[in-house]
Formats: structure tokens, C-alpha cells, sequence
């Protein structure tokens, strides 16, 4: 025999409403109960009943697991908030790179001679005092290397040099030996 559903409203008698609190009470702590032994879960209920008392069931201590409750709940918060707070100021490193970017490109399209459009004559005269600095730096640089060159080459040919006597001395040498020995 199936028991009927009944209303879910508020219950005007006090005394009916202690009973079925009394009842469903005891059901809801057995449910919490079952929980905790099936699923191996950590489970607090709390319960005040209208007239104010405690009731309270935890398959370990309601104070442990108000603090696990409290503690990751602070993280969550933090969690949460944190991500938002450090996506805005990426979101804003991202735009401000962006921006120096794109000005960096324009400046060497500009560099290049493209994109001179809208530019005055003063931007014009500055580009160009960059141009003739970055041209004699690159002057500058291709004589060094030039002249490191020229003088590795010329330590070399002195070492060729010093080579070239030794081995005709020796030469020179053997020679002189040789011809003693067919005397």
C-alpha cells in the first residue's frame, strides 16, 4: 500500500508541525547517516527546530568539518576572484604590447620608406637624422671588421712568413749535412 504525497505548505497546528518535524527529522539525519557510511563522505547537519532547538548529526565532528567548510570556502573565493583580477591585468599587459607593436611596425615601414603618408616635414627631417645615425653605425661596425680583418691577415702573413724562413733555414741545413756526408 503506497503512501500518499502529501502538500508540501506550511503546517498551521504547532503540535502536527512538532510531530512531522520530529519524524522527518530522524529520516533526514538516517539519509545524512547513510551517506556518510556509503560514500565515505564527510557529512555535517545542523538543524533548529522552530522552537529553537539544536539537533545536530556528523560522521566525524561538526567542528572539523565547519572548519574544512570555512577553509575551502575562503579559497574558493580566492580562487575565483584571483583568476579575474590577474586576467584583467594580462588582458591589459596584452593590449599594451599590442599597441607598442603595431607603433614599432609602423615606425619600421616608415623606416623602410613605406607608409610616410601624414607624416611633416619635422617628422620627416628626424627620421632621416635616425636614418644617417643608423647608416654611420653601420659604417662604423663594417670598418672594424674590415680592420680586424686586415690585421688578422697581416699577423698571419707574418706567421707564413716566419714559417717559410725556418723551413729554408732547415732546408739549407739538411742540405749542408747531406753534402758532408758525401764527401
Amino acid at each position: 500500500m503506497a503512501r500518499e504525497r502529501r502538500e508540501i505548505r506550511r503546517i498551521e497546528s504547532a503540535a502536527a508541525r512538532q510531530v512531522t518535524f520530529s519524524k522527518r527529522r530522524r529520516g533526514l539525519f538516517k539519509k545524512a547517516e547513510e551517506l556518510a557510511v556509503l560514500c565515505d563522505a564527510d557529512v555535517a547537519l545542523v538543524v533548529f527546530s522552530a522552537t529553537g532547538r539544536l539537533s545536530q548529526f556528523a560522521s566525524s565532528s561538526v567542528n572539523d568539518i565547519v572548519d574544512k567548510y570555512s577553509t575551502h570556502s575562503k579559497n574558493l573565493g580566492k580562487s575565483h576572484q584571483q583568476p579575474s583580477i590577474d586576467l584583467n591585468v594580462e588582458q591589459s599587459k596584452y593590449s599594451g604590447l599590442n599597441e607598442q607593436l603595431a607603433e614599432e611596425t609602423n615606425g619600421l615601414r616608415q623606416m623602410r620608406g613605406e607608409d610616410l603618408e601624414g607624416l611633416s616635414v619635422e617628422e620627416l627631417h628626424r627620421m632621416e637624422r635616425k636614418l644617417e645615425a643608423g647608416l654611420h653605425r653601420v659604417i662604423s661596425t663594417k670598418d672594424q671588421l674590415f680592420m680586424q680583418q686586415i690585421g688578422e691577415l697581416l699577423q698571419k702573413g707574418t706567421q707564413l712568413e716566419d714559417e717559410n724562413r725556418r723551413l729554408k733555414e732547415q732546408k739549407i741545413s739538411s742540405l749542408k749535412t747531406g753534402s758532408r756526408l758525401n764527401l
